[in-house]
């Protein structure tokens, strides 16, 4: 406490012997705030004392975590990566006090078994603590190496690394914090190519399961009648031939842009053959031009095939199937002229469809004919629900085949593909539901369900 009244004195004089009364010395502001104090020093002290006091489990810390650091990663384990074409080593160890942000991890390595000191060996990869592992990596849990707490990082080929298969390499793994460096001992492996991807055997059992269920159908097909279920379009093909043969009209079949690498085009190939059984026998006349000249000659086969079934070899036309133009818009505007020139009375549109779409079937409309649309386009499919009379969407394509033929291993097949979609579909709702149950609950357990629907490249 103040013993005097506070004022702003700098110092004071004293008093002199010398004439004229000038000062011979002058007191300092810490002996005057001394002066002016109860207990002159005690504060001081009392202010450094707290200082120390806070800062003593900074201290404590920061020798601590030296001291951590001081020790290597445990359990360090490398050797070949597994279910891989070789190139690769998966190196493991064990979690540390220590991960954190802060501290770092460095990945060693060394050609040879040999290494006289860890220290001067390549360090390729380098990452904080609290990163890389086991629980992130994609292993499946059926080939997972070990629980996923531990860290894991796989070293493969490229960003200055070239591993050799067959070759011994010596790996190791640093802790580094500043300038502590902790380096474990070196342990050796080797790369090597591996015959059988035990990650993905789930898909040879699904695989499995799914042909299973196929050529159960089938087998059922054989035995009794499957049900389909009723597709209007398809229905309505046997009407559109009788109406051309009664108006005594061709009938123009298309087979989409694509060539016969495409799913649609092969789908739209395979309608023609039952398109052109059905013109056989009722001895009209079939139109199908095309855009691509391989395309061209399976669809020459496929009609000749059909007609010879129907007991009509002979009205065959190799000219039936004719090659126009690979050019978008150049075929579409033949094609158009056609419907103008001929005026079919029925226009199949089956297969994929750009811009030209819309250009075809307006024009087809305007003649008057009877159109009938498959596609697995969606881009496409609003121009054709508009202006054709029965459109196939999406799957119906694909069902087009084994609607109008009823073949027991046709039939067998789209309902085996039935089966399957129904299963897949419960196995997405259980595995929505599951993967929510494991985030919740930040469990595991889920997983194991969830691995085995996983493709795991």
């Amino acid at each position: 406490m103040l013993k005097t009244a506070a004022s702003f004195v700098h110092g004071s004089s004293k008093s002199s012997t010398y004439p004229g009364g000038y000062a011979s010395g002058f007191d300092s502001p810490a002996a005057l705030l001394d002066s002016r104090f109860e207990h002159p020093a005690s504060w001081l002290v009392s202010v450094l004392l707290f200082v120390v006091i806070l800062w003593l489990p900074v201290i404590a810390q920061a020798d601590d975590q030296t001291k951590k650091t001081l020790s290597p990663p445990q359990d360090v384990r490398v050797f070949d990566t597994p279910s891989d074409g070789g190139g690769s080593l998966t190196v493991l160890w064990a979690p540390a006090p220590y991960d954190s942000a802060a501290t770092r991890y460095q990945v060693l390595l060394s050609e040879g078994a040999t290494v006289v000191d860890p220290a001067a060996m390549k360090v390729v990869a380098e990452f904080p603590a609290n990163q890389h592992y086991v629980r992130e990596s994609k292993w499946p849990w059926w080939t997972r190496p070990t629980t996923g707490d531990q860290h894991q990082f796989t070293l493969r080929n490229g960003r200055g690394v070239e591993l050799k298969d067959g070759v011994v390499y010596s790996v190791t793994v640093a802790a580094v914090l500043s300038d502590d460096r902790g380096i474990a001992q070196p342990v050796q492996a080797a790369s090597q190519p591996n015959w059988m991807n035990w990650n993905q055997i789930n898909n040879l059992l699904l695989a499995l399961l799914f042909g299973g269920i196929v050529f159960y159908a089938i087998s059922t097909a054989r035995k009794r009648e499957i049900f389909l279920r009723r597709i209007p379009g398809l229905d309505a093909v046997d009407e559109a031939i009788g109406r051309a043969t009664e108006l005594g009209k061709p009938i123009l079949y298309l087979t989409g842009a694509h060539d016969m690498s495409d799913p649609s085009t092969i789908a739209a190939a395979v309608i023609l053959g039952r398109v052109a059984k059905r013109t056989a026998a009722y001895e009209t006349e079939l139109l199908v031009p095309h855009r691509d000249p391989i395309t061209m000659a399976v669809c020459q086969e496929i009609t000749k095939q059909a007609y010879l079934e129907a007991g009509k070899p002979d009205l065959y036309k190799d000219d039936s199937n004719f090659f126009i133009t690979s050019d978008q818009f150049s075929y579409t505007a033949a094609v158009d002229g056609i419907m103008l020139r001929k005026k079919p009375a029925a226009n199949f549109f089956m297969g994929a469809y750009f811009a030209e779409a819309l250009l075809l079937t307006e024009t087809g409309a305007s003649t008057g004919a009877i159109q009938i649309a498959g596609t697995d386009s969606d881009h496409q499919l609003p121009f054709f629900v508009t202006t054709c009379d029965y459109t196939l969407i999406g799957e119906e394509l694909y069902a087009a085949s084994a609607y109008l033929s009823r073949e027991p291993v046709q039939v067998g097949t789209l309902r085996g593909q039935d089966i399957g979609k129904a299963l897949i579909l419960v196995v997405l709702g259980v595995g929505t539901i599951l993967a929510t149950l494991g985030v919740m609950l930040d469990a595991q357990w889920p997983k194991l369900f969830l691995d085995v629907f996983k493709d795991v490249k």
